[in-house]
C-alpha cells in the first residue's frame, strides 16, 4: 500500500472513530478494489484514483443519517462529494483532477446504470462483494448481481468463488 493511501485510510478511520462496522466496510471495499483492479491490470493513475474513492465512498452516510434520517444511498451520493473533498485536501497530495474524479465516483457508486471506466466498475462490484456478505442476501440477489453488475473478469471470479455453491 502507498503511504498517500494508508494516509488516507488513517485519516478516514479517524473520520469513522467509533463505528467500527462502517470502518471495517471500508476497509474490506478497498481491498477487494485494489485486488480487482491490480488483476484488471488498470494503470497506476486508476488505480490510486480507485483506491482512495473505495476508502471514502461511504463518507457522506453520517451527514445524511443527520440530514435526512436516512444513509440511503442516494443520500450518500448527494453529501459524500464534498465531506470527501475536506479529507483529501487534508490529507494533501491529490490533484485537482484525482480530487474530481474521486468525488465524481463517490457521487455515483450506488447508480448502476451508465457506468463508465473501469474505477468506476470496479468501485461497483468491490461494494456489492462487501454489502452482498454484510446483508447476507440471497442467493437469488447475488445471481441477479451477477448478472447486472459485475463485468470484469476478476470481480465475477471473486463473486462466483465467495458465493456460488459448487
Amino acid at each position: 500500500m502507498k503511504k498517500r493511501t494508508a494516509q488516507l485510510m488513517a485519516a478516514m478511520i479517524e473520520y469513522d472513530r467509533g463505528d467500527t462496522r462502517r470502518i471495517q466496510h471500508f476497509v474490506k471495499v478497498h481491498d477487494f478494489a485494489a485486488a480487482i483492479g491490480a488483476l484488471e491490470n488498470v494503470d497506476e493513475e486508476t488505480q490510486n484514483i480507485l483506491e482512495a474513492a473505495a476508502i471514502l465512498h461511504d463518507i457522506g452516510i453520517h451527514l445524511s443519517e443527520q440530514k435526512y434520517g436516512s444513509g440511503a444511498g442516494h443520500y450518500q451520493e448527494i453529501e459524500g462529494p464534498a465531506e470527501a473533498e475536506k479529507v483529501l485536501r487534508e490529507v494533501g497530495g491529490f490533484s485537482k483532477e484525482e480530487t474530481e474524479r474521486i468525488k465524481y465516483l463517490i457521487g455515483h457508486h450506488h447508480t448502476y446504470q451508465n457506468i463508465q471506466g473501469m474505477d468506476y466498475q470496479i468501485l461497483v462490484e468491490a461494494d456489492f462483494l462487501v454489502n452482498l456478505y454484510e446483508d447476507s442476501l440471497s442467493d437469488e440477489a447475488v445471481r441477479a448481481a451477477r448478472e447486472r453488475i459485475f463485468r470484469t473478469s476478476a470481480g465475477l471470479h471473486f463473486l462466483d468463488e465467495m458465493f456460488l455453491k459448487k
